[in-house]
């Protein structure tokens, strides 16, 4: 039985819980119709659609320079606040979008919003959910990120069809207002500051150094999460070929390929919720290396498919154990990176991961015309799951048990 107690300390995680799912529901409703707006502004220019997946790295290379040491000597909640607020007025203003350039003003304005967004509300997540209640808080999260792959199109896909992708747009804007009311119930939990130093160049080179010098110190921290970003990015070049491997190297119709994207979606959901179930018999360190090594398997199974059963059963397992290495990174990078420090922290590790993904993209893109993909994909592939055995081996050794911990004491990290 739910004692009251328990109910008092999971009062302020709930609430940030519903905040952060509306925002994520309303995202992917947001994207679909998004691609369906500019498909219909451009006369269904594929090329203008396909530049909307180039916004949002290549504005993270020229913000994440600078927004983390913006974030973390300024209050984390009305930060994440101003952003949903921002979000919801710009996604209303594209029901005034009469061409292309405006539309893509308002895109580039949303993805700087959105690189204010992201290391503000995990460091706030962070200072909001107890050190022991974050893996449990983290699988929660999972579900609701996973069902708004689903969600997400499908409410979008229902509102288009009842109204128009303009409405369906300003509608969306709800769920980001929604998100913002109740971020105001939550306290500001930054600690008063006499002053707030100026953003300048020497204070960001100051930043970065301070970062760096933490990350070089601890360097198995460092190790785990940047292991976790390599199958994120290479995970991002596969998937990018997606749609060419599929269709030009296993023979399968745009059809099969909608109907596996809903069957990930469908694993992705099922896999969560078996998460939420075994959490507490989880430990950190195997929702990391279990969610990690299966992904790299499926990765195998994909690359080598050549049928559509083969590349079902990838497609499942992609989707299964992608919540169970998604939750436990995050728990692992909330409990072992100073909270003090994380928005700047969080800030280098996306700006490397923008720079990494645009640039092996564009080299694959041109390796392409070199080398078949199915060759490109099975040599990616391959070399993913050498990594992530090399990887689990690693995270496994006996003398970096400390940094598994689920109870005790936070880090912290005086500046």
């Amino acid at each position: 039985m739910i004692s009251l107690h328990n109910l008092k300390e999971w009062k302020n995680p709930i609430i940030l819980f519903i905040s952060l799912s509306s925002a994520h529901i309303g995202s992917f409703v947001y994207l679909a119709a998004i691609n369906v707006l500019v498909y219909k502004i451009t006369d269904g220019s594929a090329a203008a659609v396909a530049g909307l997946w180039m916004i949002s790295p290549i504005i993270n290379m020229m913000t994440k320079l600078w927004t983390g040491s913006f974030i973390d000597y300024r209050s984390k909640k009305k930060i994440v606040m101003i952003t949903y607020v921002l979000r919801a007025l710009l996604i209303v203003t594209m029901f005034f979008a009469t061409n292309i350039t405006y539309l893509y003003l308002i895109l580039i304005a949303l993805s700087v919003a959105q690189s204010f967004f992201v290391p503000a509300s995990v460091t706030y997540t962070t200072m909001i959910v107890p050190f022991e209640k974050r893996k449990k808080f983290n699988t929660f999260r999972s579900v609701t990120s996973s069902s708004a792959f689903i969600i997400g199109p499908a409410i979008a896909g229902v509102f288009i069809l009842l109204t128009t992708v303009e409405v369906t747009l300003l509608l969306t804007s709800l769920f980001f207002v929604i998100a913002a009311l109740f971020i105001c119930f939550l306290p500001d939990v930054d600690k008063k500051k006499m002053e707030v130093p100026r953003l300048t160049v020497n204070r960001v080179k100051g930043d970065f150094t301070m970062v760096f010098t933490f990350l070089k110190k601890e360097k198995y921290v460092s190790f785990v999460y940047l292991g976790c970003l390599f199958l994120v990015i290479i995970a991002y070049v596969m998937d990018a070929q997606e749609v060419a491997f599929i269709q030009t190297v296993v023979g399968l119709s745009e059809t099969d390929y909608s109907f596996l994207l809903s069957i990930t979606g469908i694993g992705s959901v099922g896999g969560a919720l078996v998460l939420t179930i075994m959490a507490n018999r989880l430990t950190i360190r195997s929702m990391i290396t279990c969610g990690m090594f299966m992904m790299a398997i499926g990765y195998v199974i994909y690359s080598l498919s050549s049928s559509f059963t083969a590349v079902m059963s990838s497609f499942i397992l992609l989707g299964f154990f992608n919540s169970f290495l998604n939750a436990g990174a995050l728990t692992f990078y909330q409990n072992n990176i100073p909270v003090e420090m994380m928005g700047r922290v969080t800030s280098i590790f996306q700006l490397l991961q923008s720079m990494l993904q645009v640039g092996y993209l564009s080299i694959i893109i041109l390796m392409t015309h070199l080398i078949p993909l199915k060759n490109i994909i099975i040599t990616l592939s391959l070399l993913l799951f050498a990594f992530t055995c090399l990887y689990v081996v690693v995270i496994f050794r006996y003398s970096f048990q400390r940094y598994f911990t689920e109870k005790g004491e936070e880090m912290s990290s005086d500046e």
